[in-house]
């Protein structure tokens, strides 16, 4: 196993590690985000334009199942990279290599919507969520963002392969 798939393991170990510890996090400590998750549904520490309220969801039904969707995401999310990175451990054959870059894409690319069309551009911009100097997951959202991508850029550099196999 050469540099290029040891990073590309590495780090899918490491996002799917922060992946199931925001997940278990979310599980076991279910109201600290839920209160995030409501207070940006709601807009309800937004600059509370007129031309932009009428998009607030205020239904605790409804700021319930979105939350809990977003757990779920996230532990499959978790799921995949953890599959992903045993993948990228035990890829000694090239099927393994390949299985171990398809789960990290199907992970990772999870991730990225979770946090780039979740909490981005949903939560930012649809939501507002920008506008509250409480609620503000953006800084968050693009750190995830950012190490989600580079680890996919990692994921798919042409020399990770095992040694001797064809280019793709």
């Amino acid at each position: 196993m050469g540099a290029p798939p040891v990073a590309a393991s590495a780090l899918t170990a490491t996002v799917a590690l922060y992946m199931t510890l925001v997940a278990f996090g979310n599980i076991t400590d279910f109201g600290t985000n839920q209160q995030f998750v409501q207070h940006v549904l709601s807009m309800d520490t937004t600059f509370k334009d007129p031309d932009l309220m009428w998009r607030a969801i205020e239904s605790p039904a409804l700021q319930n199942a979105a939350y809990v969707a977003i757990i779920v995401w996230e532990t499959l999310a978790a799921v995949v990279l953890l599959a992903a990175t045993w993948f990228w451990i035990t890829g000694l054959r090239r099927d393994a290599y390949d299985r171990a870059r398809a789960a990290s894409t199907v992970g990772l690319v999870m991730v990225l919507l979770l946090f780039g069309l979740g909490f981005l551009a949903i939560g930012g911009e649809w939501f507002a969520m920008w506008q509250s100097s409480d609620w503000n997951g953006l800084d968050a959202a693009a750190r995830n963002v950012a190490l989600a991508a580079f680890t996919l850029l990692v994921v798919h550099l042409p020399g990770v392969r095992r040694a001797g196999a064809e280019r793709t």
